[in-house]
C-alpha cells in the first residue's frame, strides 16, 4: 500500500506546464484567484501489479470460416474446425471451449477418440495433432509432421489405437495414437491398384474398415477407383473402377454393400458379391430421359450417409448437393431420402459438412439415426430425424451474433440484478416457434455456475439497425432481447427522392450506443447522423415519436495570406473560387436541386404502437446544409438525472433536453472556447484566386495524393474492402493550392429550434479550424469520406487495399494524371452515405510500425473510424519534401504547444468524447454542480456548466441554462475518456434517475415523482472545499486534475511510439484504475490517481481494424473485442479472475461407460454375421512391420497437458517432485501386485478344494454312472 502526497497551491496566474510543454489548464488571462490554504492530500492506493494478468476467458459466436465437423457419440460433444486453425468444442450449454493451433493452418479433418477424452486434428500444413480433452483447457500432447506427402483423409476405427492416414500421392500410412509415431506398415498406391492400370488413381478421399471384418480396409481414390485391402495378407480383395470421381463412401451396417457419391450428381450402390458393376445407380435430382438414356449430369454430391433403422426396412440416405444445373440461383440443399419419401431442405448458406448422429457407436450394428448436424458457412443447425417434418432443434449457443454484421459493442458488468430477468421475459415473447420439442442432442460435459458471479450484459449493434442484448453472466452468452431501430423511420420507397438512393444501402446501421442500466434510458446513434432515445416499459403503448432536427454544419471558405498571394502571383490558369450558396428554407432545395435543411431519414409522423420493451420517445437528426450531408456523430452521452443528452461531431456540439423535447445548445467546437482559445489561429483574409499545380501539391492525408477518379468504399459481409470506381465531375472552383487555408463560417443554427437566450450565444468569432478528423471516435462507423474531400484509397502507405488497384511501390504514391491532383465536393446528387461499415468486415491488414510515423497512424485511424483524415499544407511558402514534412509532423505530434507562436494550419476540431458529471465549471465555484465535460480531437477538455432546476415541476417547465465556461485543460492527442474521483481516490458514478415505468397504471393516491440518485463529490458543506479529481485520458497522455483549482496533480505519457485506441476508468479489486488499449496491441493499466503503470502487456498485434473498433473494457477486470466477423472474444486483465477461471470453465470429458455391443445371437454368429476382430498390434507393431522412414514424418512432443508440464518442469524441485510421484506410483503398483497375488492364492486354494471334493464324489462311481 503506497501513499502519494501532493501539495496543492491552487493559485496559477500562469498555467502549469507539463512535460511536453502544453498548457495544463487555462483560465481567464490575467485574472488571479484567491489562493486557498496549501494543504496536503493523502491517497491510499491498494492496487499493485500483482493484481493484474491478461488471460483469454471464452469465445462466443459462430466459428469463423468453418471447414469440418466431428461428434463423439458417447461423450456427446461436438468439434468444429476452421480455416484459421481454430477448433471449437461444444457440449451442453455452458460447455464451450476454443483451441487454436499455433501454426494457424486450416483444420482439414477432426477425429474423436470415442469416449477416450482425446481429439485428433489434421491440418493443412500436413501435421497431425493429438489434443487432450481431459482438462478444462485442452492442450496438444503429440504432433506428427509429414515431410514428403500431403494429408488428404484420416480414419480412426472405434476402440482402436491405430489411425489410418491417406495422402495426396494415394498412399495409406498408419499412425500409433499412443506414441504418435508411424508404423512401418504402408499401403502403397501401386500395390492397391492393378499393375495393368496406366494412370495414377489420385489422392485418397476415403478410408474405412469393413463393418463385417475389421481386417479389411476400404480405400477410395478421387478418380473413381475403390479398393478393399486385406490387411492380413497385404493384397486387394477386389477393385472397382468407375468413370466418375468419388467424393464420399458410406457402408451399410451389415458390411455387405456400400454407397458412393459422385461428381455427376449420382449415387451408386455396390454389392460385395458382384463388384463388376454397381448394384444400383440413381440420380436423385436428375431429370429422367426418354429411351432409357442416362439422366443429365447434376452438381456433385459432396457427401452421403447411409444409415439403417430398426423400425423400418428402408434406410436413411442423406446427402448434400446433387441439384440439376438448370436450377440456377437455388440455395444449397440437404436431401433426406427415406423409402420413397424425398425431402429437400434448402439452407440459407452453403453446406460445409454434416454428420448423422446415431444411437450406437458400433459401425456393425443398426445405426438408428436420430439427428443430423449441418455445418453451414455461417450457421449451425441440427435436424430432428425422429419426426417426419424434420424440425430443427433450438440452438442454445449464441451462433447468430453475425445475423447482421456487428458494427459496435458495449460491455456492462455489475448491472442491476433485476435487469436480466426483465429483458429475458420481454424477449421470450418474440422467440420463433416450430422448434423440435426434444432436448438439444449435444449434451456432453459438465458446467457449474461458479461462486463469483454477477450480472453482465453485452450489447451489440448491427448494420441493419438492430440491437441485441446478451446475458453474459458467468462466461456464458444468451440472447435476452432484440430491438429494431429501423421501425422508427418510414421505409424509403424506390423512386421517391432520397429513398431511391438509399434503398439498397444500410441507412439504419448502429454506430454507437449509450445506456444507463439504472434508469434504463437507452440511446442509439445511427449512421445517418441520427440519435434515438428509448425508454423501457413493461406495457405496450401507442405514442407519437417526437423528432428534433438540428442544423449543425460548418461552411468552408478559401483563405490566403499576402505571402501566399506573392508566392502564386504568376499562376492564374486554373484559378478557382469558393462560391457560398445562401441557405435554403427548411425542407427545401434551391433551383439547382441542392438539398438544404432536410434529414437523411424520415421519422414516422403518426402514432406508433410499440410492444413492451424499449420504446422510442425522441429522435434527433442532423440536417443537410447547402447540398452537404451532415457529418456523422462521433460522441454521445446521456444522463437521466439531468434529463439531458449531448452529441457531437466534427462540426460542433448539441445539447438536448429530452424531458422538454428541446434543443438547448447548438454550437461549433471553436465557439465553445470563446475568448479562451488556447491556439493563436490565423485571422480571416479576403478570398483570392488560387493556382492548383501538381508540383507543389502535397496533401498529408491517407495516401498523400488525389487521382482523377474518386473511390467510394463499400464494404459488405463477403467483400472485405471493395473499392468501386466512380467518375465524378471535377469542380475546379473548389480546388485549392497547397498553401491555401480554409475558414469556417458560423453555424447555420435554426433559431426556431432553440430558446432565444441560447440562440444568442452565437458569437461572431471567426478563426480557421484545422480540418483534422483522424481522431474521431466511435465504434461501428461506416467507411465513408467527408463531404469536402475524397481521396483515392487504393493504396494506404504502400499497402494495396483494393483488388482492382494497380501495384505500387511501398511508400510511394502513384503518379497523378496529366490534369493533376483534384479536389471535389460531394454534389447534390450524391447520397449522404454508402454501405454501412461493419466491424465484422474490417479485414484490412495495416501493420503498426513504430517507425512509420504519423502517416501510418493516420492511415490506421482512417480504417478505424471510417472517416477521411487529411489536412492542408502548412501556411508557409517554403516547399518541404514529404520526408521532412513527416519528420516535422512526428516531432510536433498532434497536440499544439502554447510555445508555438501561431497555428499554421486550419483546424476543424471534432468532439471526441462527452460526459455528464457533478463538477466545478469555474475555479471560483464553491460547490459542485451539473457539468458537461467535452473532449476534442486537438486535446482540449472543456467544461460546460449546466443549471438544471431541482424541483420536479420546475424541471418540466423552466428551461435548463447552458453556459460554456472558461475552463480549458490541454493534453497531447485526442481526448478519449473522462472520469471523476473523490479526493480519496474512490470512483464517483454519474447521477441517475431510478427507473419507473412510463406507461404503468397510475395510483391516484400516490404521486409519481422522479427519484434521483446523486453521487456528489462532497456530501457536506464542510467538505465542499475538497473538490474532486478529474481524470482525463487522451490517445497519448493521461492527467489527473484537482477541481476546482484545475491544478494538474499527476501526468503520465502513455505512449510515444503508438496511440491509445480505447481507454476506460474501471473498478477492479474494490479499487479503481485506468485501462488502455493501444494501437500496437499493448494493454495497459494505470493506478488512480497517481497514474503508476501497473500492467503493460503486448497482448495481440493489431492486424485489422475490427479489434480496434470493438474493443471495450468494463468493471471487474473484463474486456471484449470482435476477434472475427462472427465471434466475440472475452478476456480478463484481473489476476483474481484468472485464478478463478478454472472453476468457471466447463469440463469437456466426463467418465461414461462405453455401451456394450449387442449380442447378435447364435444363428447370425454361426452363419458369419458377426464382425471378425483381429489384433492390429500384431500387424502394425514395430516387431511385425518394422520402423517407418524417419524422413517421412517428424514427431513433435506437445507442450500441453501433464507430459508437457513434466517436460517443462526443471531444477531440483522438479526432479524431487517427479521422484516423489514415481515412488508413489511404484508403491501403488506394488500394493496392487500384492493384492492380486493374495487374490490368486485364495482362488487357487478354492480351486484345489473344489477339485478334491469332485474327486471324492466320483471316486467310487462306475463308468456307466457318469
Amino acid at each position: 500500500m503506497k501513499k502519494f502526497r501532493k501539495v496543492l497551491d491552487g493559485l496559477t496566474t500562469s498555467s502549469p506546464v507539463n512535460v511536453g510543454g502544453a498548457p495544463l489548464s487555462s483560465s481567464t488571462a490575467g485574472t488571479p484567484t484567491a489562493a486557498p490554504t496549501p494543504r496536503e492530500i493523502e491517497v491510499q492506493e491498494t492496487l499493485v501489479s500483482e493484481n493484474f494478468q491478461i488471460c483469454k476467458t471464452v469465445r462466443h459466436g459462430f466459428p469463423y470460416q468453418p471447414t469440418t465437423l466431428a461428434f463423439d457419440p458417447v461423450q456427446k460433444i461436438l468439434a468444429i474446425g476452421s480455416r484459421t486453425g481454430g477448433v471449437r468444442i461444444l457440449g451442453r450449454p455452458g460447455v464451450d471451449c476454443y483451441c487454436q493451433h499455433e501454426s494457424g493452418a486450416a483444420v482439414l479433418q477432426l477425429q474423436f477418440l470415442i469416449n477416450e477424452g482425446a481429439l485428433v486434428t489434421a491440418c493443412a500444413d500436413d501435421t497431425l495433432h493429438l489434443w487432450n480433452l481431459r482438462q478444462k483447457r485442452p492442450a496438444i500432447l503429440h504432433s506428427l509432421k509429414f515431410n514428403r506427402e500431403r494429408i488428404t483423409f484420416c480414419h480412426l476405427p472405434f476402440q482402436s489405437k491405430w489411425l489410418y492416414v491417406g495422402t495426396e500421392r494415394g498412399n495409406t500410412h498408419i499412425v500409433n495414437i499412443e506414441s504418435f509415431v508411424l508404423s512401418g506398415y504402408v499401403i502403397m498406391w501401386n500395390k492397391a491398384i492393378e499393375l495393368s492400370t496406366k494412370t495414377h488413381p489420385g489422392p485418397v478421399v476415403h478410408l474405412s474398415d469393413s463393418p463385417k471384418d475389421e481386417g479389411r480396409l476400404l480405400i477410395g481414390f478421387e478418380s473413381g477407383t475403390v479398393v478393399q485391402w486385406d490387411l492380413r495378407v497385404k493384397k486387394a480383395d477386389f477393385r472397382i473402377y468407375y468413370d466418375e470421381a468419388i467424393h464420399s463412401v458410406s457402408w451399410h451396417h451389415e458390411g455387405k454393400q456400400f454407397m458412393c457419391s459422385h461428381s455427376d450428381g449420382s449415387l451408386t450402390v455396390w454389392n460385395l458379391r458382384n463388384t463388376s458393376k454397381p448394384f444400383q445407380v440413381t440420380f436423385p435430382h436428375g431429370k429422367p430421359q426418354r429411351d432409357g438414356k442416362k439422366p443429365e449430369s447434376c452438381k456433385p454430391i459432396l457427401k452421403v450417409e447411409y444409415k439403417t433403422t430398426r423400425n423400418s426396412s428402408e434406410p436413411f440416405v442423406i446427402f448434400s448437393g446433387g441439384l440439376s444445373y438448370d436450377k440456377a440461383g437455388r440455395r444449397p440443399t440437404l436431401t433426406i431420402m427415406h423409402g420413397k419419401a424425398i425431402t429437400v431442405l434448402e439452407m440459407d448458406h452453403p453446406i460445409v459438412d454434416f454428420i448423422v448422429l446415431c444411437e450406437t457407436p458400433y459401425p456393425n450394428e443398426v445405426q438408428e439415426p436420430y439427428a443430423v448436424v449441418v455445418l453451414l458457412e455461417k450457421d449451425l443447425i441440427v435436424l430432428d430425424l425422429t419426426q417426419s417434418s424434420f424440425p430443427i432443434f433450438e440452438n442454445p449457443y449464441p451462433m447468430d451474433i453475425h445475423e447482421s454484421p456487428v458494427t459496435c459493442t458495449a460491455y456492462f458488468a455489475d448491472c442491476p440484478p433485476d435487469l436480466i430477468p426483465v429483458l429475458y421475459s420481454i424477449g421470450a415473447k418474440h422467440k420463433k416457434q416450430g422448434y423440435s420439442h426434444k432436448e438439444w442432442p449435444v449434451s456432453g460435459g459438465t458446467w457449474t455456475l461458479g461462486t463469483q458471479t454477477y450480472p453482465e450484459i453485452i450489447i451489440t449493434g448491427h448494420a441493419d439497425g438492430s440491437i441485441k442484448f446478451w446475458d453474459a453472466t458467468a462466461i456464458t452468452l444468451q440472447m435476452l432481447y432484440k430491438l429494431k431501430t429501423s421501425k422508427v423511420f418510414e421505409k424509403p420507397k424506390v423512386g421517391e427522392g432520397r429513398g431511391a438512393e438509399l434503398v439498397e444501402e444500410d441507412p439504419y446501421a448502429v454506430q454507437m450506443v449509450s445506456w444507463c442500466p439504472q434508469s434504463r434510458i437507452f440511446c442509439v446513434v445511427g449512421i445517418s447522423a441520427h440519435v434515438i432515445l428509448y425508454r423501457f416499459s413493461k406495457h405496450d403503448a401507442t405514442t407519437e415519436i417526437v423528432s428534433l432536427e438540428v442544423r449543425l454544419q460548418c461552411e468552408v471558405e478559401d483563405t490566403i495570406t499576402p505571402s501566399d498571394a506573392d508566392a502564386n502571383t504568376g499562376l492564374s490558369d486554373s484559378s478557382s473560387h469558393l462560391h457560398q450558396h445562401p441557405p435554403g428554407s427548411p425542407g427545401s432545395a434551391n433551383t439547382e436541386g441542392v438539398r438544404d435543411s432536410i434529414p437523411c431519414l424520415r421519422v414516422k409522423n403518426r402514432p406508433v404502437r410499440m410492444p413492451p420493451g424499449y420504446q422510442a420517445e425522441l429522435v434527433v437528426q442532423l440536417l443537410w446544409v447547402d447540398g452537404e450531408p451532415p457529418q456523422q456523430i462521433t460522441s454521445l452521452d446521456v444522463n437521466s438525472a439531468y434529463g439531458l443528452m449531448a452529441l457531437g461531431n466534427c462540426n460542433g456540439l448539441v445539447v438536448v433536453d429530452y424531458l422538454q423535447k428541446s434543443i438547448l445548445l447548438c454550437m461549433s467546437t471553436l465557439e465553445l472556447y470563446g475568448s479562451n482559445d488556447p491556439y493563436q489561429r490565423l485571422t480571416r483574409s479576403p478570398r483570392r484566386s488560387r493556382q492548383l499545380t501538381s508540383d507543389n501539391f502535397c496533401m498529408r492525408g491517407l495516401s498523400n495524393f488525389y487521382s482523377d477518379s474518386k473511390k467510394r468504399i463499400r464494404t459488405s459481409y463477403q467483400s472485405l474492402t471493395e473499392l468501386s470506381d466512380n467518375q465524378v465531375t471535377l469542380d475546379l472552383e473548389r480546388s485549392r493550392s497547397p498553401t491555401s487555408v480554409l475558414h469556417p463560417t458560423s453555424l447555420h443554427n435554426d433559431p426556431r429550434t432553440m430558446h432565444e437566450p441560447v440562440a444568442n450565444l452565437k458569437a461572431s468569432h471567426y478563426s480557421p479550424v484545422f480540418y483534422l478528423l483522424d481522431n474521431v471516435r466511435g465504434p461501428g462507423r461506416k467507411l465513408s469520406l467527408p463531404t469536402d474531400l475524397k481521396t483515392d484509397l487504393d493504396h494506404v502507405n504502400g499497402h494495396c487495399t483494393s483488388p482492382t488497384s494497380q501495384p505500387c511501390v511501398a511508400g510511394k504514391p502513384r503518379v497523378p494524371g496529366p490534369e493533376g491532383p483534384r479536389l471535389s465536393r460531394r454534389g447534390p446528387g450524391r447520397p449522404p452515405f454508402r454501405k454501412a461499415q461493419s466491424a465484422a468486415c474490417m479485414e484490412i491488414n495495416l501493420p503498426v510500425s513504430h517507425t512509420e510515423g504519423y502517416a501510418s497512424r493516420r492511415a490506421m485511424l482512417q480504417q478505424l473510424h471510417g472517416v477521411s483524415m487529411y489536412s492542408h499544407d502548412e501556411h508557409h511558402t517554403t516547399v518541404y519534401s514529404w520526408s521532412e514534412r513527416e519528420s516535422r509532423e512526428n516531432s510536433f505530434s498532434r497536440s499544439r504547444s502554447s510555445s508555438v507562436s501561431s497555428i499554421d494550419r486550419e483546424t476543424k476540431e471534432a468532439v471526441t468524447t462527452l460526459q455528464f458529471m457533478e463538477s466545478y465549471g469555474r475555479k471560483t465555484d464553491a460547490l459542485p454542480s451539473p457539468c458537461l465535460w467535452v473532449g476534442t480531437s486537438l486535446g482540449a477538455a472543456l467544461v460546460i456548466a449546466l443549471s438544471v432546476p431541482t424541483d420536479e415541476e420546475d424541471r418540466l417547465d423552466e428551461p435548463v441554462t447552458v453556459s460554456p465556461c472558461a475552463t480549458v485543460l490541454m493534453l497531447k492527442g485526442s481526448v478519449l475518456r473522462f472520469g471523476s474521483l473523490t479526493c480519496g481516490g474512490a470512483l464517483i458514478p454519474s447521477p441517475y434517475e431510478v427507473w419507473r415505468d412510463p406507461h404503468a397504471s397510475e395510483d391516484p393516491d400516490r404521486l409519481r415523482r422522479r427519484k434521483l440518485v446523486n453521487f456528489s463529490p462532497s456530501s457536506s458543506q464542510e467538505a465542499a472545499g475538497d473538490g474532486h479529481l478529474a481524470v482525463v485520458c487522451s490517445e497519448r497522455q493521461a492527467k489527473v486534475f484537482l477541481m476546482p483549482a484545475q491544478t494538474c496533480l499527476f501526468v503520465h505519457n502513455i505512449t510515444e511510439s503508438s496511440f491509445v485506441l480505447r481507454a476506460d476508468v474501471v473498478s477492479v479489486c474494490n479499487s479503481v484504475c485506468l485501462a488502455c488499449f493501444c494501437a500496437n496491441g499493448h494493454i495497459m493499466t494505470l493506478s488512480l490517481p497517481s497514474l503508476r503503470p501497473l500492467l503493460d502487456v503486448n497482448y495481440l498485434p493489431l492486424t485489422d481494424m475490427r479489434i480496434a473498433r470493438t474493443f471495450c473494457f468494463t468493471n471487474r477486470g473484463q474486456a471484449l473485442y470482435l476477434s472475427s466477423p462472427t465471434e466475440i472474444q472475452r478476456i480478463t486483465y484481473s489476476q483474481e479472475m484468472c485464478d478463478n477461471l478454472q472453476e468457471m470453465l466447463g469440463d469437456l470429458f466426463t467418465p461414461v461407460e462405453t455401451p456394450e455391443a449387442q449380442n447378435r445371437g447364435f444363428l447370425k454368429g454361426f452363419f458369419g454375421g458377426n464382425a471378425q476382430t483381429f489384433d492390429r498390434e500384431e500387424l502394425f507393431g514395430e516387431a511385425a512391420a518394422g520402423k517407418a522412414s524417419r524422413s517421412l514424418a517428424q514427431h513433435i512432443p506437445g507442450q500441453g497437458g501433464m507430459e508437457g508440464m513434466k517436460a517443462a518442469a526443471g531444477g531440483v524441485v522438479g526432479d524431487l517432485a517427479r521422484a516423489r510421484i514415481a515412488l508413489d506410483e511404484r508403491g501403488q503398483r506394488l500394493g496392487e501386485l500384492e493384492e492380486r497375488t493374495a487374490l490368486m492364492m485364495s482362488s487357487a486354494e478354492l480351486f484345489s478344494k473344489h477339485a478334491h471334493e469332485l474327486m471324492l464324489k466320483c471316486k467310487d462311481k462306475k463308468w456307466y454312472q457318469f
